[in-house]
């Protein structure tokens, strides 16, 4: 979803809501010194795909720890990039289309201003390389082989870990020197390497969150990061459960379960919706690409319409299948129904929440194996009091896990899908209803501040066992 070369402006303030987290640091920097220095790794930053790592980063800013975050890739952007694809698909796919400024949320300006954003190579990337070599050539040169040994077989991870291996080098110095004490990384694929090699060059200790296609694709070098980690955290039990699966017994201890929070001041309510069957206002929210079904919404829509059920589906969202939507629109005659709006920043996201009376989140499993953990646009729709249809799959029953909060169907069932939205639409009573429980279950166990707080526990742990400013050979 980053096809505007525009940048979000700063949001006005909403007087109904609650802090924001860029507020809420700002106050907290200023009057009181942090507990912990965390520096995050992520592959790109910033990413309207992968907000949650954005808010995370700020909500664990106002529980007093100081950020450092460490971009993998530039911030200017093809606008072509696939959700969780690999280095090798980032690179291709960069130089097949002219870049541009990332789009971003208002939030993410001042981050971006303090990102260590680093070409793949330069005099000081090299002038580090070469400085570890020499000072510590068996800790250099047995962490370069354990990438190649662990990534060999799997050309996408060999040649990304390898990319950013001399990256890698100089963030670690630039932690050292920084006392950054711990490094936490999102994405159990590249930005798990990144934080693994730094770890084994320095001694920092570090720890990765584990989502959906980063995880359930390919397990290339899991069990070597997870069992160096301090520990890992993952959105879902069922994510859990493979990690636990692939990587033995003994690592069950480290695996924590902290699902994405949301931030339910911001996400909630607005004026009520249509009542009418008739003007039923459907929205999916999401990269078009086939890991999110939204095909398959649209073959639903084209049943009920032949059923005599007229609804309005808005996408939102960029990405490769847009044509191909396009042409099922087409095939199902669903011109006057069917609304792309492209990429949109939070506030936007948010009013289209509010306008709509129900969210659709389609997902199934890809042909190459991908697929999702718990969509956070399932969170955030769900905390707008929207009654929401999703898929029976992968973690997506840990957050719809009764009928009082959503409907589940099958992947890929059209006629399940269609028979969900058929309900929510001659009923506006059941939507109400279903809504409200929805935004309470967020409220209860998918907030951002509950699970910053989490987070907080675990970063302190790791920081006062980190008395060791080198690596240890292990």
């Amino acid at each position: 979803m980053t096809q505007s070369a525009h940048l979000a402006t700063q949001p006005a303030a909403d007087p109904h809501s609650g802090p924001t987290p860029q507020s809420g640091l700002t106050a907290a920097s200023e009057s009181r010194p942090p507990v912990c220095k965390v520096a995050y790794v992520m592959s790109r930053f910033p990413k309207l795909t992968e907000t949650f790592v954005l808010f995370e980063m700020l909500a664990v800013e106002q529980q007093r720890v100081q950020v450092e975050i460490f971009p993998l890739l530039g911030k200017a952007s093809s606008g072509k990039e696939v959700a969780g694809a690999g280095i090798w698909r980032k690179f291709r796919d960069h130089f097949r289309a002219p870049t541009q400024p990332a789009v971003m949320h208002a939030e993410a300006q001042p981050c971006v201003a303090r990102a260590r954003y680093m070409p793949f190579i330069n005099r000081a990337i090299l002038l580090a390389n070469g400085g570890m070599a020499v000072r510590h050539p068996l800790r250099y040169l047995i962490t370069l082989g354990v990438i190649i040994r662990e990534n060999f077989g799997n050309a996408n991870f060999l040649f990304g870990a390898l990319t950013v291996f001399p990256k890698c080098v100089y963030f670690g110095r630039c932690m050292q020197r920084e006392g950054v004490q711990h490094v936490h990384a999102h994405f159990a694929n590249h930005p798990a390497a990144a934080a693994y090699i730094i770890h084994r060059l320095t001694g920092i200790p570090y720890s990765f969150t584990a989502h959906g296609s980063d995880l359930h694709r390919h397990q290339q070098m899991l069990a070597e990061k997870v069992d160096k980690a301090n520990f890992v955290v993952t959105v879902s039990q069922y994510n859990r459960d493979v990690i636990r699966k692939h990587s033995g017994q003994r690592s069950a201890d480290k695996i924590q379960v902290i699902h994405c929070g949301v931030d339910v001041d911001k996400f909630r309510p607005g004026t009520a919706r249509s009542d009418s069957p008739d003007s039923l206002q459907i929205i999916c929210v999401g990269t078009l690409h086939e890991v999110k079904g939204q095909q398959y919404l649209l073959r639903a829509v084209g049943l009920l319409r032949r059923r005599g059920l007229a609804c309005q589906v808005h996408f939102v969202g960029d990405g490769p299948d847009r044509a191909m939507l396009e042409d099922v629109v087409r095939e199902e005659s669903l011109q006057s129904q069917v609304t792309f709006h492209g990429t949109q920043t939070r506030d936007q996201l948010i009013e289209r929440f509010r306008a709509a009376d129900v969210l659709v989140t389609p997902s199934v499993p890809t042909s190459d194996g991908r697929r999702e953990g718990i969509p956070v646009v399932l969170m955030e729709g769900m905390a707008c009091g929207l009654p929401v249809v999703a898929s029976r799959l992968s973690g997506i029953p840990e957050l719809v896990n009764s009928d009082r909060v959503g409907r589940l169907c099958e992947p890929k069932d059209v006629a399940d899908l269609a028979a969900a939205i058929e309900e929510f639409a001659h009923d506006p009573a059941l939507r109400q209803r279903v809504g409200q429980q929805a935004r309470q279950r967020i409220m209860q166990e998918f907030s951002l501040a509950g699970n910053a707080e989490k987070l907080l526990a675990l970063f302190q742990r790791s920081a006062s066992s980190n008395s060791q400013p080198e690596a240890n050979q292990r």
